[in-house]
């Protein structure tokens, strides 16, 4: 079944959804999402799955603001979904999201990483301490506050950008490939701190992967091939 007709045969409401998307890239000589129907519903995990090139970053980055389709729409929340001063201040609060390679700043510390967004909302700062706290707690950063991202492992780095994508409490959270740079071990464990936040939050959790055997873990699977998305 496509995953427009899943959307359509469903009573639930969709947080996220992208109508008929489609964006190429070089003056329309590279063709990368060809009319793609998706949505995600409050509070569930839906992977994005297939071979590298497929589109599954370019519609994370679509659905979370850091690009336009060139026709079709994204909605959040019902509202449409543009890149006006409203709306990124919306996506500001509403989305978090990770990156495969983390985009951290090297130079700075992992506290003052985590706190970027919260500058950037305005949060106080007594707030954004204390939020922090709960965070780096949960994630078992405490002890490493004070270090300078490029002496952090593979693994700190991501759960530090996990601490940062959620300093916001955001509704929804989009993973690029959260787990692509890491070791197999590593890999495990930060996927299953990521679901374990999700659920503990209450987020949605939208993952682009290449790896089946995470993507089964999540509540739905989407596979996406020839710029089209379809519901496993």
């Amino acid at each position: 079944m496509s995953d427009a007709a899943q959307y359509s045969s469903s009573s639930e409401l969709a947080v996220l959804r992208a109508a008929d998307v489609w964006k190429s890239y070089d003056n329309g000589s590279i063709k990368v999402l060809n009319g793609v129907d998706f949505h995600a519903h409050a509070g569930r995990t839906v992977a994005l799955c297939g071979p590298s090139g497929c589109g599954k970053s370019t519609l994370l980055h679509l659905l979370g603001g850091l690009d336009e389709p060139d026709r079709g729409s994204i909605s959040l929340n019902g509202a449409p979904l543009r890149l006006s001063r409203s709306s990124l201040r919306l996506l500001r609060y509403q989305v978090g999201f990770v990156f495969q390679l983390h985009n951290l700043i090297p130079d700075l510390t992992l506290e003052e990483n985590c706190l970027i967004p919260t500058v950037a909302a305005g949060t106080n700062r007594r707030q954004a301490h204390a939020r922090l706290m709960q965070l780096t707690e949960r994630t078992g950063l405490t002890h490493r506050l004070d270090q300078r991202i490029q002496k952090l492992s593979g693994g700190e780095r991501q759960r530090t950008a996990l601490c940062r994508a959620l300093m916001n409490r955001p509704r929804i959270l989009l993973a690029d490939e959260p787990t692509g740079s890491l070791d197999e071990h590593t890999s495990g464990q930060v996927f299953e701190l990521l679901l374990e936040l999700v659920e503990t939050e209450g987020i949605t959790l939208v993952m682009a992967t290449h790896d089946r055997a995470l993507a089964e873990q999540c509540d739905r699977l989407v596979e996406m091939h020839d710029g089209r998305a379809y519901e496993s």
